[in-house]
């Protein structure tokens, strides 16, 4: 060994001696003469292959000299000085006795707050030279921490990405060399990496990533908080493998990081949130750095848990399908830190930008299948985030929310998730967004196992059929929720759903009267068919006839204050309009409710509704309210008490609205033949000057409606009333022949002439002649109306009046004959009387 080195020893001086000039060259001002010299002494040193014993002794001659070239003002000459000594250090079998030259050069050169190296190569090189002294000299780099911090402090932030990739690299392996002494000073490093991090480049990023591990790793932990921030941000990163590098430093720091325990609960979502990420690389990384993180902690735990091992490792007996359980470890890991982690989701997913609010909201279901029934003693603020969070604009993170409740309704008990659901159901606590609990209460519902939601059936339709529930919001989207919670029940309990049949109708019957989307109400009658198909019923007429009676007493039981804005009105209307004739078989319950939500006295816009409705019944009684012949028993009573009442007269335009509704529900009466010529002939003294007196009304449709209605009753029971009676009838349909309206007008001469058909023998002409002679004469005056039609229509009629006294018409005709603007009608009329078999002399 000692001839070995004095071999080295001399081949060593015989180099330098041949070195001698070069050296003295690189005092030289010539820049070209120190650019050849270097040049000359690295082909005469590390490119001669020399021994490694020779270049030792070599560097330690030329280290001071080589070092002075690096503040060299000319580029190639520090350039090439550059490269020779990272040779010599790569070479030499002792590279640390450099060290104490070395490191103030370069923190002299790197570490000034101005860097004193302009070309951004050379800075690269420089780094990389420190880099490879690293690697080389490992612990022997522990006194000169200062200056290794000071240099990595400014060449991490430094302009040139390649230099900043290579400084995180280096202090990768400088921290990992010496440990001991680099936590002293490894917060020094965290302000420039997290300045970089967001670096446009997403290798410098991930090289930041990388070096913000091994700062943390081997630093003093307490500055975790100032990088976890940063570290959860880079989780959105658009670059896979910027997300991928978060993964394994926050996967080493769980498995390895001294102080983890004190950690977790800030570590734990940064990793469970790459098990959603949407590369399947990172995602299987993530699940495998969390089995083994939960593994570990198992291990570690295994005394304080061996006690229940048993009972942890059996799974609850109602499991999500096709998901596989977490381990042990992982779960206890969630949920012992889940009392801190509850509120750093709940504070997240309200947060400004979209891409959190998505990620809390997947974190959330993975955290909900790790605490499975331990997340009940956190149950009200998960819920008060779950309702927060559907409200949010961004359909993912609403369908990821409910996903996170469907896990609550499948591992914490009904009894427990009811008494605070439906409390928030009945009384919600957000006056803009009333909603949000039964959207959460149907997610639950859907996760909630049938065996353990059928004790709870009733509870829970009882509430939705409350009117606090049910009959106080109209927004759409309330109604549509509402709806939901109905379709996961019938869904959930199938057959069961049996015992609550009438809240579920109730509800739906009560979701149609309050909506005005078509969509809505479809849904409604889907899930109203659905109801028949669980209980085996073959319509919906049969779901109607099992619980008519109760329906209507439901309905009863406020009908002394209903009003216009009263909802039991519109469900008045969807009941009986649904039911088709199912409503005949009810009509002794029907007919109370009318009578009282019909008094002159109520609400008239109330009023106005509920005719329209019963208008359309009444056209069609036969397949409605009289299918079983029971409506016509009490028809009298309803025309008597009911609508006569409102036909009365009073002033106001209100008040004109409800006659006209009332008119048309009688003449629907009349028309639907629910009321007989007898009944309506008892009546005839009360309802035809009240149907006379309409013929008056301002509004046009009154008009209208009164003339059709009148037209109707001569139809029917014509023939069986008083002469007095039928003289009363005519002058006031007369007077509508002058009416503004073509159809009024119309109509009026339908009437008369079915008056004139109706005279039977009763009706002494000669006795009445005045009554007819100012029929025809007014009737005459319209034949020489100039509309045609109306010429038509009134010729008509007085060949119908013919038949009645054909001398009294001829002589009126002939009167006025001469002084027809068109005498052709007359001479029709005069022919046709000259064609009747027989004619009436009046004297």
């Amino acid at each position: 060994m000692a001839a070995m080195a004095a071999g080295d020893e001399h081949a060593a001086s015989e180099v330098l001696r041949g070195l001698a000039r070069h050296l003295n060259c690189l005092n030289e001002d010539n820049k070209s003469t120190r650019k050849r010299a270097l040049e000359l002494i690295k082909r005469e040193t590390v490119d001669k292959g020399l021994s490694s014993g020779v270049l030792q002794e070599v560097f330690s001659a030329l280290l001071k000299p080589l070092l002075k070239c690096l503040s060299d003002p000319m580029e190639r000459c520090r350039e090439t000085a550059i490269t020779v000594i990272t040779e010599f250090i790569r070479c030499v079998p002792k590279p640390e006795e450099s060290l104490p030259y070395l490191m103030p050069c370069l923190a002299q050169r790197l570490g000034e707050k101005e860097i004193l190296e302009p070309a951004e190569e050379l800075r690269l090189s420089a780094v990389e030279m420190l880099t490879l002294s690293v690697e080389v000299c490992g612990k022997h780099l522990a006194p000169y921490l200062n200056e290794m911090m000071n240099i990595l402090q400014r060449t991490i932030g430094d302009p040139f990405p390649d230099v900043k990739r290579e400084s995180c690299k280096c202090a990768v392996k400088f921290a990992k060399c010496v440990p001991e002494h680099f936590h002293m000073q490894a917060e020094s490093l965290v302000k420039p990496l997290m300045q970089t991090i967001s670096h446009q480049h997403s290798r410098v990023r991930v090289s930041v990533i990388e070096a913000t591990g091994a700062v943390i790793q081997h630093g003093t932990g307490k500055n975790i908080d100032d990088v976890l921030s940063h570290l959860a941000q880079r989780l959105f990163d658009d670059s896979p493998q910027v997300r991928k590098a978060v993964t394994v430093v926050v996967g080493d720091w769980l498995l390895h990081m001294r102080d983890r325990y004190s950690y977790f609960h800030k570590l734990v979502p940064l990793l469970l949130s790459s098990i959603t990420d949407e590369i399947p690389e990172i995602r299987f990384l993530a699940a495998d750095l969390w089995k083994q993180a939960g593994a570990q902690w198992e291990k570690e735990n295994e005394e304080d848990i061996k006690d229940k091992m048993d009972f942890l490792l059996t799974p609850p007996p109602f499991y999500p399908p096709g998901v596989e359980r977490p381990g042990l470890g992982c779960r206890e890991l969630v949920v012992r830190n889940l009392g801190r982690l509850v509120p750093a989701i709940t504070h997240d997913v309200t947060d400004w930008l979209v891409p959190t609010r998505v990620r809390t909201s997947q974190l959330l279901s993975v955290l909900l299948l790790h605490t499975e029934d331990h997340s009940t003693q956190h149950l009200q603020p998960l819920l008060a985030t779950l309702y927060q969070a559907c409200t949010d604009t961004e359909k993912e993170v609403v369908s990821n929310c409910l996903a996170a409740a469907k896990l609550l309704g499948t591992f914490v008990p009904p009894v427990v998730f009811l008494k605070l659901l439906l409390d928030h159901v009945t009384t919600p606590s957000s006056s803009s967004h009333p909603w949000t609990p039964l959207m959460v209460l149907a997610a639950v519902l859907g996760g909630c196992p049938k065996p353990l939601l059928k004790p709870h059936l009733e509870q829970i339709a009882n509430t939705l059929a409350q009117p606090d529930v049910c009959q106080e919001y109209q927004q759409v989207m309330y109604l549509e929720q509402l709806l939901t919670c109905v379709d996961v029940l019938l869904h959930q309990c199938d057959s069961d759903c049996g015992s609550v049949s009438l809240q579920v109708l109730q509800v739906l019957i009560t979701v149609q009267s309050l909506s005005t989307e078509p969509h809505l109400i479809e849904k409604a009658l889907e899930s109203a068919q659905l109801l028949c198909k669980v209980q085996g019923l073959d319509s919906r007429m049969e779901l109607y006839r099992q619980h008519m009676g109760q329906l209507l007493d439901w309905l009863a039981a406020s009908v002394n204050t209903w009003s216009s804005y009263s909802p039991q009105r519109l469900q008045l209307n969807i009941i009986v309009i649904q039911s088709g004739p199912v409503i005949g078989e009810f009509v002794s319950q029907l007919m109370p409710l009318l009578r009282c939500s019909l008094q002159s006295d109520k609400d008239p816009e109330m009023r106005m509704s509920i005719f329209t409705m019963l208008a359309k019944l009444l056209l069609d009684a036969a397949s409605t309210l009289d299918s079983q012949g029971h409506f016509r028993k009490e028809s009298e009573k309803f025309l008597c008490n009911v609508l006569l009442p409102n036909l009365v007269w009073h002033a106001g335009r209100t008040a004109a609205a409800v006659r006209t509704s009332a008119l048309s529900c009688l003449l629907a009466l009349l028309h639907g033949g629910a009321i007989t010529p007898g009944q309506l002939l008892c009546l005839e003294e009360k309802l035809i000057p009240l149907v006379l007196s309409a013929l008056d009304e301002d509004s046009q449709m009154g008009r209208l409606l009164a003339c059709r209605s009148l037209s109707t009753t001569v139809r029917l029971i014509g023939t069986s009333l008083h002469p007095e009676a039928l003289n009363k009838i005519y002058p006031e349909l007369l007077k509508r022949l002058d009416d503004s309206s073509e159809e009024v007008r119309s109509v009026a001469l339908q009437a008369l002439g079915l008056w004139l058909t109706s005279l039977t023998k009763d009706y002494n002409p000669e006795f009445c002649t005045p009554h007819l002679q100012f029929l025809f004469q007014q009737l005459l005056l319209h034949l020489d109306d100039p509309d045609s039609s109306v010429q038509e229509q009134v010729l008509e009629v007085l060949r119908k009046g013919s038949l009645v006294h054909p001398t009294l018409l001829r002589r009126e005709v002939e009167a006025v004959r001469d002084k027809q603007r068109s005498p052709l009608y007359c001479d029709q009329l005069l022919q046709h009387i000259s064609s009747l078999p027989t004619e009436t002399t009046v004297e």
